[in-house]
């Protein structure tokens, strides 16, 4: 039964995965979403010509608000849809439906309002998605996370060195792009996409034009993630190719998938055990990206020759040491079981928002500014991290 409700289901998913690909390639798209927004931005200007500024002089709840509510009811709109039996049949998720709606608002009227809910859903996308990584961890137990164990330290390892240097290797010979975007790029695709990026950024010393590039391929091959992978465990289940377990493929999901944000949409749409183990991966992941910012300052120090009193200092993703001792917390069962399912619940909403924020702000035409090097770079190393991740979660797996 199970596998004919799934042959039916795949070629939906198909179709809706090509469809997607199609919508943000699509030359005529890109023109079509690009004309529509300079008209709207036109007609901002001349509808609320003094919003920015009266905007900014109010306090500062009330300068969040605007941007809340719209991710808040983004949120409620899509925790709505995917109660829709067909909706969640097709593997589609509240998370994902977020990112979805806020990725088409963001591409059509959010530019009007842009003035005034920047703030908030600037909040929603930043500290939100850092506040709902952390509750996550009353999800999690110290047993789901030693199941991880060293299994998946040894393949976030693997997988960040490879693709860092595989994107040196193929941005300077094969591209000939600088030293600063091809490493703000691997910084971005090898450990937590754009906030990687942005702690690389002051270790570089890179131009605020090339962080923007950067930002802009890891948000794109990111976000196509989050439908790819479910596609693929979906196309894996319906044809039994490998024999994966939801946890296998959710460590497989952690340890490849660029943003914090995009691994717990992934995971949500393909199920509760294949997010648990996927969220655990990708925080050991990015708790990796301290010591690599370390090394990657030395290293720069070593061949540069920089002075010690000119070296950056390094940001340290407290979110993620917070998200181990909230689980540690929750693996005391000290909290009665209602009072972790409220804090789950609300903990739902804050992501939710967060996804839908990170909607609001990805825009079609980013992949025109990034330039078509940068692109091409980044769709390799999203090719490498699908296949040659995929290959480094099956060997280490057998070996350990």
């Amino acid at each position: 039964m199970l596998s004919v409700m799934v042959s039916g289901l795949l070629p939906i998913i198909q179709i809706g995965y090509i469809f997607i690909i199609n919508f943000i390639f699509m030359p005529s798209i890109v023109s079509l979403i690009a004309g529509f927004q300079k008209r709207v931005l036109t007609m901002t200007t001349h509808t609320f010509p003094h919003t920015a500024s009266d905007h900014a002089k109010r306090p500062a709840p009330l300068r969040y608000l605007p941007g809340l509510l719209v991710t808040g009811v983004l949120t409620g709109f899509s925790l709505w849809l995917s109660q829709i039996a067909w909706v969640s049949e097709l593997g589609l998720g509240a998370l994902t439906l977020a990112i979805l709606c806020g990725i088409i608002i963001g591409n059509t009227v959010y530019p009007i309002f842009q003035p005034i809910c920047a703030d908030g859903v600037n909040l929603a996308k930043q500290r939100l998605l850092r506040l709902g990584i952390i509750l996550y961890g009353f999800r999690l137990t110290f047993q789901q996370i030693a199941d991880v164990g060293a299994t998946g330290v040894v393949i976030d390892l693997l997988t960040l060195t490879s693709t860092f240097f595989l994107a040196c290797w193929l941005g300077k010979k094969v591209f000939g792009l600088d030293q600063q975007t091809v490493m703000l790029i691997g910084a971005g695709s090898s450990i937590c996409g754009a906030a990687a990026v942005m702690a690389t950024e002051p270790v570089l010393k890179a131009d605020a034009s090339k962080v923007a590039v950067a930002v802009a391929t890891v948000v794109i091959f990111g976000t196509l993630a989050i439908f790819v992978y479910p596609w693929l465990y979906q196309l894996n289940l319906h044809h039994q190719w490998l024999d994966i377990s939801p946890q296998s493929f959710g460590i497989f999901t952690g340890s490849t998938v660029h943003e914090v944000a995009q691994v717990v949409a992934a995971g949500h749409s393909i199920g509760s055990e294949a997010e648990n183990a996927a969220v655990i991966s990708k925080m050991i992941r990015v708790m990796m990206l301290a010591p690599f910012l370390l090394l990657l300052s030395a290293w720069l120090g070593r061949s540069q020759g920089v002075k010690r009193s000119e070296k950056s200092a390094v940001t340290i993703p407290w979110f993620a040491v917070i998200f181990i001792v909230v689980a540690a917390f929750n693996s005391l069962h000290l909290l009665p079981q209602s009072w972790v399912d409220m804090i789950i619940s609300a903990d739902t909403v804050m992501l939710a928002m967060a996804m839908a924020a990170l909607g609001l702000t990805t825009h079609v035409s980013a992949i025109r500014n990034a330039g078509i090097k940068p692109i091409l770079l980044a769709s390799l190393l999203f090719l490498w991290l699908i296949i040659g991740g995929a290959g480094i979660n099956l060997l280490v797996g057998h070996l350990l």
